[in-house]
């Protein structure tokens, strides 16, 4: 995988899972009670993290989750429900009561992150409570807006400066916001972001410490009524996997 990041071909077995898939994220993202939980940046972004009802192997209605993906990552036993990531026309609108530093982060950096890191408490400490294995996007239907945005090896920079921050010790206890805000102003400055886009059947995957983000919704792209939509799998494995140095994936 190079840059830390793969996009597979169409495979005829995710057309089917993301043609089901579709189906159901419709259904889910017209639930009053999921939307008003759900809705963030002005209600253009649907957040849905372990949205999808999909079934503990993965699949939805009797259909395998399955593709060419297989022998690159561990898998986990048991497959939660996928994220259901939904963008809409003007995201992202500023929310009330986020700062105007963070909204513009949104749009000039595209929110751009490593999953996992949790902000915590009124002053937002980061620190490592869901470590994350890998991140499997498939999407849902046929789109270019609101683009998932990749730094291309930025993997690295960022698993050196949390392997150095941790050290021996635990994770989970290590507030790694200084160094990992320190380690982000490295990417930005030596590596330029990459859009990714992908139609239904392909398949995104991410290195759990690759720098990624979504950009803003641009006033030519295009989507369906129901928005852009991409399903999102993000297991979870040891802190001590989670720190290691490696390519696997």
């Amino acid at each position: 995988m190079r840059g830390g990041f793969a996009v597979f071909d169409v495979d005829p077995r995710v057309v089917v899972w993301a043609e089901a898939a579709h189906k159901l994220a419709c259904r889910t993202a017209e639930n009053p009670a999921l939307r008003a939980a759900n809705l963030r940046h002005g209600d253009t972004w649907f957040v849905g993290v372990d949205a999808l009802p999909n079934a503990a192997d993965g699949s939805i209605d009797g259909i395998a989750l399955a593709g060419p993906w297989q022998n690159r990552i561990p898998e986990p036993a048991e497959w939660h429900p996928a994220q259901l990531s939904i963008v809409y026309p003007g995201y992202p609108k500023q929310d009330p009561g986020e700062s105007d530093a963070n909204h513009r982060y949104r749009i000039t950096r595209h929110a751009a992150h490593v999953d996992g890191l949790l902000p915590i408490g009124p002053a937002r400490r980061r620190f490592l409570l869901e470590p994350h294995a890998f991140v499997l996007g498939l999407p849902l239907n046929h789109s270019d807006a609101a683009p998932l945005m990749v730094w291309p090896d930025s993997h690295h920079i960022m698993g050196a400066a949390f392997r150095a921050l941790v050290g021996d010790n635990d994770p989970s206890t290590i507030d790694l916001t200084e160094g990992y805000q320190a380690a982000r102003r490295h990417v930005f400055e030596t590596i330029t972001p990459q859009p990714v886009i992908a139609q239904p059947g392909a398949a995104i995957l991410l290195h759990r410490h690759l720098l990624h983000g979504v950009a803003p919704w641009a006033s030519d792209a295009t989507a369906p009524p129901e928005g852009r939509m991409i399903a999102y799998f993000r297991p979870q494995f040891s802190a001590a996997e989670w720190l290691a140095p490696d390519e696997i994936i």
